[in-house]
């Protein structure tokens, strides 16, 4: 068998005002050339960059994969929102990234941030479909809900959160996340990521 190509899966751009230079183009060629079959895009809580990013991906022969870095309402402290990564697997999963965006910048803005409610994954549409349906989610690493749970040391806290989260969203779709970012505190909750995909049979999946 071929080895398995590298993706990377959360990327911001310059849509990501503030957070990010990268510029599209440039993302398209640096992924051709390093022989990257595909290549995320995965702006903050916005999908401005999309269209541009599959036209210049197509283009070259790379694949496009599209997704956002998502603000999760944090419900007992406004001021410290979770982050998750999702990823579009096809077109209802488009379509529902769209709405759940729409709706967090209109309903649920907070200081410059569009929150997303967890409770709306579980949410369905005018044809009984979920929010979540057709999307990949990845957990958002240390931001995340349950990486702030294993940060804390509340082990049991975070398999209970695990277990709730991977419940919103289709069959093998939710992911544990990690990264290490030269921190010993990053190696930690690296390896209890770890541990806990293995008790609860999640897949996992490094990012950077």
């Amino acid at each position: 068998m071929d080895a398995p190509g590298f993706v990377h899966l959360r990327v911001h751009t310059e849509y990501s005002i503030s957070d990010s230079i990268v510029r599209i183009d440039a993302l398209v060629e640096a992924a051709l050339a390093d022989h990257q079959p595909a290549v995320a895009v995965t702006d903050l809580a916005n999908l401005f960059g999309w269209v541009k990013f599959y036209k210049a991906a197509r283009a070259k022969g790379v694949q496009p994969i599209c997704g956002a870095d998502l603000w999760i309402s944090n419900e007992t402290d406004r001021e410290r929102p979770f982050r998750l990564l999702v990823l579009v697997e096809n077109q209802q999963g488009y379509l529902s990234l769209c709405r759940l965006l729409s709706r967090a910048w209109l309903e649920n803005e907070h200081r410059g941030r569009g929150e997303i409610k967890k409770s709306w994954f579980a949410e369905r549409d005018g044809q009984g479909q979920r929010y979540s349906h057709g999307l990949i989610a990845l957990s958002g690493g240390i931001e995340g809900e349950i990486g702030q749970a294993l940060l804390a040391g509340r082990s049991q806290q975070a398999k209970e959160l695990a277990k709730s989260w991977a419940t919103l969203f289709d069959e093998n779709s939710f992911f544990l996340e990690v990264w290490r970012r030269d921190d010993d505190a990053d190696e930690k909750f690296v390896r209890d990521s770890a541990h806990l995909a293995l008790a609860l049979d999640l897949p996992l999946v490094a990012t950077h």
